[in-house]
């Protein structure tokens, strides 16, 4: 890896900025100052790109003194200063002008960058109605003959199908749009993103309207989206004319509808808001939804009338450059405890529908479920009687067992006793250690005859005796086995092959991952959902270290086996399993999106309550628990998750059905990804 691993231009983001300066109504010069300093302090912040208002040189509110000869050339002068000005930045500007072409007057905006102009796009869509009166002045740039116009002494590009391409980062392609432009029912920026453009700007003036701020915030966020593109909208606020109107100078940035930054609105000041977008998820996600290219194909016409205008920046990558974006450390649970919560009622009723669905089909009333006092047995557990207060049938239809072993503790099995007794259903419990001591004798295994041999097989005999109980139960009863295994555990190959956690007639948890399955279990137990307020049960479980006990634990009742100190941290896996299957990012822009997030406490968002640890990690534990991943996901565990029984995928993050979201072979190597993890500098480890 030659550049710089902490630099975030090295991972394909770009940060871009969106100015409101305070204007002063037909001051040109004074327009430009302002200009000048905001774009001074983006290039300071490492900007690539800063948008500034709609005919910000002049302001918006100018009228019919757009006419007037004096101050259109105070523009231009007002226009050379700041392209004179750009020489010493590493960063494009877009400013808005009004500008005269061919004895038209075309509201412009102005593209400049290393001192030059690149092109200039004249507004598309002028509305005429309510309070604006955009015709009245200026004609569209729809109707300009012209393809290259001559200013400020340069024969540079001219048209509203420009797009600008930064030829040292090939995935920022911008295209810019004035206004009105995004408020019609085709923007230009649609075919822009057609064309290539992962970078949209918008050069506004919208006047301040009770509600219209939330409709700016919904109209930016549904194009971001429907585009897969970054969309920086920008907007006129303190200075410009209160005749008949008032601004609040917001500016919105989005990445494929997702919020990144907002301006303050109503500023007595000048404003400059940035955000780091990431050019290579947008590249992704259009390569993922081969839709977008079917969009690209039928729209080929439109598509074909842009044109490509190159220039370099030159942005330095040698020296560290924070990403300056929030990275949640737990990307499959909100941090905003609303939206945690909206998050896990919706998986909880998924979970829900989908078993309900499958009992009702098959024509099954009952449900057998083996209940550890762990995790994922308790959440399953709980979604089956959800189920059965759906379907109108007797919790005790759900029978459950609890099968204690050689390892079992006594801090488990009580919470396996009381979850049964709390949810109501039918609560059993079967001994294993006699069936397994017969199963060691049939192998000659050396614990059946007194010898302490705690080897794989030892293992292997509890977690299938336990599977075999279960299975032939549901034969007996008529019913069908519900699966626990989760999301986290089959990426990670933590999971003995056709077993328990492996393998059963419907698993309700296989597309939900561990750190998602904690904070269900917290919801269930804080909302009462399954209709008991006695919740201490659910959070003695949460509170219970993660082993698959089936080594004998210490004296003192302690697990011997902590599944975390064999396959990582499930927070850490969790994250790198959502980065590396949802977006399939490179190992190293994996470390260094986790190093964002979890190196630095003030770094990235904590779910609320205390019942989350506030660990950080060094690149050194990053590194090493990645490694522990990519080996475990690339090599070692797919013909396991090659015939994983039907599960409901729940989430956007993915699912690893081999029926549907992964398909892979069982005999790939993990060589590629483990080799470019390694490629991070040792000079950029920090213990």
């Amino acid at each position: 890896m030659t550049s710089n691993f902490l630099n975030l231009y090295t991972h394909d983001f770009a940060r871009v900025a969106i100015a409101a300066p305070v204007c002063r109504i037909a001051d040109p010069a004074y327009n430009a100052a302002q200009t000048i300093a905001l774009a001074e302090q983006a290039a300071a912040q490492g900007a690539a790109l800063v948008a500034f208002p709609e005919l910000g040189l002049s302001a918006y509110t100018c009228d019919d003194l757009f006419h007037q000869r004096a101050l259109l050339d105070g523009c231009l002068d007002a226009l050379d200063s700041i392209v004179a000005a750009s020489v010493q930045w590493k960063l494009a500007l877009v400013v808005g002008v009004p500008l005269r072409v061919e004895h038209q007057l075309y509201n412009c905006a102005v593209v400049i960058a290393n001192g030059q102009i690149q092109g200039v796009v004249p507004k598309s869509y002028l509305p005429n109605y309510g309070e604006f009166y955009d015709a009245r002045q200026f004609s569209s740039g729809d109707y300009a003959v012209a393809t290259e116009i001559d200013l400020l002494g340069e024969r540079v590009q001219f048209g509203s199908g420009l797009l600008f391409e930064v030829a040292d980062m090939p995935l920022f392609k911008f295209h810019v749009e004035i206004c009105e432009d995004v408020w019609v029912p085709i923007p230009p920026s649609s075919f822009a993103a057609l064309a290539g453009a992962t970078v949209l700007v918008n050069l506004s003036a919208s006047n301040a309207l009770v509600g219209k701020a939330g409709y700016r915030n919904q109209l930016v966020s549904q194009q971001s989206a429907r585009c897969i593109s970054a969309y920086l909208y920008t907007s006129a606020g303190s200075g410009e004319s209160t005749t008949d109107l008032a601004w609040d100078g917001q500016g919105v940035i989005c990445e494929n509808g997702e919020l990144l930054a907002e301006s303050k609105r109503f500023a007595d000041e000048a404003t400059l808001t940035f955000a780091d977008i990431d050019l290579e998820r947008l590249s992704r996600e259009r390569m993922r939804m081969n839709t977008f290219a079917q969009s690209v194909q039928r729209h080929a016409a439109e598509v074909n009338k842009f044109r490509t205008v190159f220039f370099e920046l030159e942005i330095g990558r040698e020296e560290p450059l924070a990403l300056k974006r929030c990275i949640e450390r737990f990307p499959y649970v909100p941090s905003d405890a609303r939206r945690r919560d909206e998050r896990c009622n919706e998986v909880y009723n998924i979970q829900v529908q989908a078993l309900a669905q499958r009992l009702t089909s098959s024509n099954i009333k009952k449900i057998v479920i083996g209940i550890s006092g762990g995790l994922d047995s308790t959440h399953a557990l709980l979604v089956c009687a959800r189920v059965m207060d759906k379907l109108k049938l007797p919790r005790t239809n759900i029978l459950a067992y609890t099968m204690p072993g050689f390892a079992t503790s006594e801090r488990t099995l009580t919470q396996a006793h009381a979850l049964m007794k709390l949810v109501g259903c039918s609560a059993q419990e079967i001994d294993i250690r006699p069936s397994c001591i017969q199963m060691l004798k049939d192998l000659n295994h050396p614990y059946s005859e007194g010898q302490a041999q705690y080897d794989i097989t030892f293992e292997n005999v509890q977690a299938g005796e336990r599977t075999n109980h279960l299975f032939r139960l549901a034969n007996h009863h008529n019913a069908i086995v519900c699966g626990t295994g989760d999301l986290s555990e089959l990426a990670l190959g933590w999971c003995t092959y056709g077993v328990g956690d492996h393998m059963s007639h419907y698993n309700v948890n296989a597309s939900v991952p561990k750190t998602l399955i904690s904070h269900l279990v917290r919801w269930v137990a804080e909302s009462g959902v399954i209709g008991r307020n006695d919740a201490q049960v659910l959070l003695d479980i949460l509170g219970t270290e993660i082993s698959p006990e089936l080594v004998p634990g210490t004296a003192d009742g302690q697990p011997e086996q902590r599944t975390e100190s064999t396959i990582g941290p499930y927070e850490l896996q969790d994250f790198n399993l959502y980065y590396v299957l949802r977006f399939g990012f490179r190992p190293s822009k994996v470390a260094f999106l986790s190093l964002t997030a979890w190196h630095d406490k003030e770094q990235g968002r904590w779910p609320d309550g205390d019942h989350v640890a506030r660990n950080q990690y060094s690149l050194g534990a990053i590194k090493h628990n990645l490694g522990i991943f990519l080996d475990r996901f690339f090599r070692t565990s797919q013909f396991k998750r090659s015939c994983v029984p039907n599960a409901p995928k729940v989430g956007s993050g993915g699912s690893l059905s081999p029926r549907g979201d992964w398909r892979a072979p069982s005999d790939a190597q993990s060589v590629v990804w483990l080799e470019e993890l390694r490629s991070i500098p040792v000079q950029d480890e920090r213990n």
